[in-house]
């Protein structure tokens, strides 16, 4: 763990926030290490406390890391609102928009976004990290829910649907395309192959994005 990391946790302890600080240095070590890569023990540590200060506060590591996911959730939702809120009237475009703050997010925030999506993680044991993920979804919901209420089409498609659609698009290429699990490289940028992707979907709904 980089030994500024080390520092802002201590420094955090020190000013009396140990929760905050166990959560900073949690965060640290799975940008070096990964998911797997820490105990509650050396948590301990790195804030300089005894192994057993920090179940004042969390029961177990998965608690901890529950935190950091709901926390990334949060994020991420109000990244997602405030592009859609940046794309003024256009419903289509706000669609869009939505999407690549979510591809923004996961490129920025890689190891947070690992363990907001890791397969392995009990999420069901968490209502409010179930509720932060929930929320996150909504706003992309919602903003399909306009696009598809814009449709000139007979049969409108379905907005769940069409916002499942697009979240596992997105999800799929922040998955194969960042981090250091990146099993491709591409000659253009994610958020070009999203664009891309999201044209021949939404087109082929007639749902057209305005250029």
């Amino acid at each position: 763990m980089p030994e500024q990391e080390r520092a802002r946790a201590r420094d955090g302890y020190h000013h009396g926030n140990l929760r905050e600080a166990l959560i900073q240095a949690a965060l640290g070590l799975i940008a070096e290490r990964g998911l797997a890569g820490f105990a509650v023990a050396e948590l301990a540590r790195v804030v300089g406390v005894s192994s057993a200060a920090p179940y004042r506060h969390f029961r177990d590591r998965d608690a901890v890391v529950a935190e950091v996911a709901r926390r990334g959730f949060e994020s991420l939702a109000a990244d997602m609102e405030t592009a859609i809120q940046q794309a003024g009237s256009d419903v289509f475009v706000a669609l869009e928009h939505c999407a690549q703050a979510h591809i923004a997010f996961a490129e920025r925030e890689q190891p947070i976004y690992g363990v907001m999506f890791d397969p392995h993680f009990p999420f069901g044991n968490y209502e409010e990290l179930v509720a932060a993920r929930e929320a996150a979804f909504a706003i992309l919901r919602l903003a399909a829910q306009k696009a598809c209420n814009r449709s000139k089409e007979p049969r409108r498609p379905p907005p769940l649907m069409v916002a499942l659609h697009v979240w596992s698009m997105t999800h799929g290429i922040a998955n194969l395309f960042l981090g250091p699990s990146a099993t491709s490289q591409l000659a253009a940028p994610p958020s070009a192959l999203l664009e891309a992707g999201l044209l021949v979907y939404l087109g082929s709904l007639a749902l057209m994005v305005d250029a």
